[in-house]
Order: C-alpha cells, then sequence, then structure tokens
C-alpha cells in the first residue's frame, strides 16, 4: 500500500481513524518524514506490528483481528498497529488445515480499513462454514470492513454491553495538492489517455465529473458490503439498508437489536459453544463410510446419517429437543417486567443460555431505567421562583402564637418558611407538595 493509496483510496473505517491516518501520511506526501517517535508519543503506545498467526486454545484456533485492515501492511502496520487481511485469509485457511484444531474464533477489535482486501478475507472465513466452525468474538469494536469479515462467521458474539459494532459504509478522500506545489515553485502537468484515468486528479481542483466518479466508486463498493452482510447474516438486503447500514454505530444491545449480533457471551462460552457444534458433527461425519463422505458436505452427511440410523437420529432430536426445552426454561427464567420481548427473542434464537440472557436483561434494564429517569426529569415542573425578601417583611412574618399556626397566606417568605417547616415535620415530602399543603391548611398544619 502506497502513500497515494493510503489519502485516495475508498476505506470502510470509522471516520475519526481514517482522519487520524490521513494526517500522518499527508506529512509524509508533503516531503516531511514520519517522526515515528513523536507519533508513539502522542499516542501512548508502540508502533508495531508483528503477524501473530492464531494460537489454539482448547481445540479452538484463536485468530485476531485488529487494527486499521489493510492488504499488505508495512509502514502502514506500524502507524496504525493494524492487520494485513492477506496474511489473516492466510492464517483462516492454515487453521482449517491443522488437525489439531477443531473449531475457529475470530478475535476483533478493529474500526475498521481498506475496501481492498476486505471482501477476500470475508470470503475466507464464509468458505470456512460447513468445514469447521467459526464464530467472531467482538471485545471492542467491530466497525465498518471488520464488520464486513465479522459477520460472515457461523456465529457472532461482543463482550459486553458497550461494544461498538457497526459503521456499515464506504468513504473515499479527494485531496487538491495544486496549491501546496504553488507554494513550492511547482507545478505538475499529467499527459493522460482515457477518459476517466485521472477525471479526479489531486493535481486540480475537484471537477463536477470527477465527484460524480468518485461517488459512482463509493455507491458502487458499497452495495457490496450490504450485499455480503446479507448474505452472511441470512437476511434480505432491505432489512440490511433499513436496520443496518445507514453508516451507524450501534452499542452493545442496540447491535443484537438490529441484527448485527447474536448475544453478549464470555470468551470460554464461546469456544465451548463452537467445539460442541465440532464434536457433534465429527461423530456424525465418523458413522458415514469413508467413501460417501468425501464426496458430501456437512449437510449431506447428516441427513444421510440420519437415513441410515434412524433410531438413532430420533434419539438425539429427543435428547437436543429436552436440551432446548431447558435452554428456553432458563432463558424465560431470567426475565423482568418490561422486558418480555427481549426475552422471548433469546428464547427464540436456538443458542443464547440462560446466563447469557441474564447478562442482556440487566443491561437492557439498566437502559430502560436510565431512560425513565431522564424522562422524569424532562417532566418535572419548574421550581417555583422565590420573591425576594427584605428585612421589613421578615420582620412582619411571625408565629401568631395559637395552636401553632402560621399566617403564610399574604407573604411569599412566610410561605416558603411555613413549607420548609412542614417538610421537616413530613420527612419525604417535596418542596412543592409542602407549599401546597401550607396554602390548603392556611399555615395551620
Amino acid at each position: 500500500m502506497n502513500i497515494l493509496d493510503i489519502l485516495y483510496q475508498p476505506w470502510a473505517i470509522a471516520p475519526d481513524r481514517l482522519t487520524e491516518i490521513q494526517a500522518i501520511y499527508a506529512t509524509h506526501l508533503r516531503g516531511e518524514s514520519i517522526d515515528i517517535e513523536a507519533v508513539e508519543a502522542r499516542i501512548g503506545r508502540q508502533l508495531q506490528n508483528q503477524s501473530q498467526g492464531y494460537q489454539v486454545q482448547d481445540g479452538a484456533a484463536l485468530i485476531p483481528l485488529r487494527g486499521v485492515m489493510a492488504p499488505r501492511m508495512n509502514l502502514m502496520s506500524q502507524v496504525s498497529g493494524g492487520t494485513s487481511t492477506e496474511l489473516f485469509a492466510r492464517d483462516v485457511q492454515a487453521a482449517l488445515s491443522d488437525p489439531q484444531v477443531k473449531s475457529i474464533v475470530l478475535l476483533v477489535d478493529s474500526p475498521g480499513g481498506s475496501v481492498g482486501g476486505t471482501q477476500a478475507a470475508a470470503a475466507a472465513v464464509m468458505a470456512a462454514r460447513g468445514v469447521k466452525p467459526i464464530a467472531t468474538y467482538s471485545d471492542g469494536t467491530m466497525a465498518s470492513a471488520a464488520y464486513w469479515v465479522g459477520s460472515a462467521a457461523d456465529r457472532v458474539y461482543i463482550s459486553s454491553g458497550v461494544d461498538q459494532v457497526g459503521s456499515i459504509g464506504v468513504v473515499a478522500s479527494h485531496v487538491d495538492v495544486s496549491q501546496r506545489e504553488a507554494q513550492l515553485g511547482m507545478k505538475t502537468t499529467e499527459i493522460v489517455a482515457g477518459r476517466y484515468k485521472r477525471i479526479a486528479s489531486q493535481y486540480g481542483p475537484l471537477t463536477e465529473s470527477g465527484r460524480q466518479s468518485i461517488q459512482d466508486q463509493v455507491d458502487y463498493l458499497y452495495s457490496l458490503f450490504v450485499g455480503d452482510v446479507a448474505a452472511q447474516r441470512g437476511v434480505s438486503t432491505d432489512k440490511v439498508l433499513v436496520d443496518m447500514a445507514d453508516g451507524r454505530v450501534f452499542i452493545g444491545q442496540q447491535a443484537i437489536d438490529a441484527g448485527l449480533v447474536d448475544a453478549i457471551g464470555r470468551i470460554e462460552g464461546v469456544i465451548a459453544e463452537m467445539n460442541d457444534r465440532a464434536a457433534t458433527a465429527a461423530r456424525v461425519t465418523a458413522s458415514i463410510p469413508a467413501p460417501r463422505r468425501s464426496s458430501m458436505n456437512h449437510m449431506q452427511v447428516a441427513a444421510a446419517w440420519a437415513a441410515e440410523n434412524p433410531e438413532a437420529a430420533a434419539m438425539l432430536r429427543a435428547e437436543g429437543a429436552a436440551g432446548e426445552r431447558d435452554r428456553i426454561a432458563a432463558v424465560r427464567a431470567q426475565s423482568l417486567p418490561g422486558h418480555e420481548a427481549l426475552i422471548e427473542k433469546l428464547a427464540a434464537d436456538g443458542i443464547t443460555t440462560g446466563a447469557e440472557a441474564a447478562i442482556q436483561v440487566v443491561v437492557a434494564d439498566r437502559v430502560r431505567q436510565q431512560n425513565l429517569a431522564q424522562a422524569r426529569m424532562d417532566d418535572a415542573m419548574d421550581p417555583i421562583p422565590q420573591a425576594p425578601v427584605s428585612m421589613a417583611a421578615e420582620t412582619q412574618t411571625t408565629r401568631l402564637g395559637v395552636n401553632g399556626v402560621i399566617d403564610a397566606s399574604t407573604d411569599a417568605a412566610a410561605l416558603d418558611r411555613a413549607a420548609k417547616e412542614y417538610q421537616a415535620a413530613h420527612p419525604g415530602t417535596d418542596y412543592i407538595a409542602a407549599v401546597r399543603a401550607v396554602q390548603a391548611t392556611n399555615g395551620a398544619y
């Protein structure tokens, strides 16, 4: 990836990260060297990114997808701490061939990156489905190109109710460097062949035809993005466009409600679930004779096994049904008033456990309580303005001394003092209610 690619190519990335990256490389384009130590001091970390491949934990290959994404990472990797999508796809394919790997879990914390290489990386993840169980687990951010890739897994999880997901969209930039050249006493003249070859050249102002050319490119890439997400999540493109792909970032439960994510979970639970799926698939596959098995996919293997072993298949179905009933019961046991719809959605998804449902309900209830508190504040009456009290008025306000009666009907200061005395005598009464009580009894409380 060269400097001009970084500055001008289309990106699927969170906007703030793109601005930061382009600012760093614009410095280099102006002929100034990039001060790596200064950049490290500013962002508070070392700029380094060595490809780590994948680690195997409990039979699951953990493949990282972190930082800014681009096809090939060199200085770009050092500046942004990113991931090469080429190496990422290679790691996925290697994990599929690794006999020690039962399942695959993608560990995602990325704002996205270059469009180039992203679709191929997503295709590599999609190709793993049906070969080995594969899940995406995000423990921070899964935005734009990172979601393009992450959504290709069998299941998509986030670690908590504050993880950020989405930002589905494409952005491209045009920078006019002609004035900068003029300041340096330079002028670049491009000699081109082909109507569209340099229609949006950076050596002059952006023309309307150049703008439209960039817009057409961005729109086409966006359509590919939306189409892939729809296919990978098993929904229509209309649903993606309406609920997911307007460029918004969804937080926690919002991402689940919109359909971008399946559930909140812990990494240990995700690994266990993927390995359980792998074990079930292995048992079924082993029961099919090798010659037939070699030409069949997992769905065909399962169907053939069930046809040849009807009693065992019926027993497994009964066990599965019993397990599903227990799971649904455990999910419904976590219900709280006001969250019935969420509980039913989790009960119907076929995978959320009771513990995972409890986490999601607690998060949703916290949001609901915050919304209710804000609504009460919005609906509260404005405080009654207090009239200034003069010393003369203060001295005129006295107790009558008859049965503790206070004449608070005509004097604002007396009314205020009487209301506060009423509050002291009736703990928990708000100020406005105290004023009304004093007025209703003419101070004889």
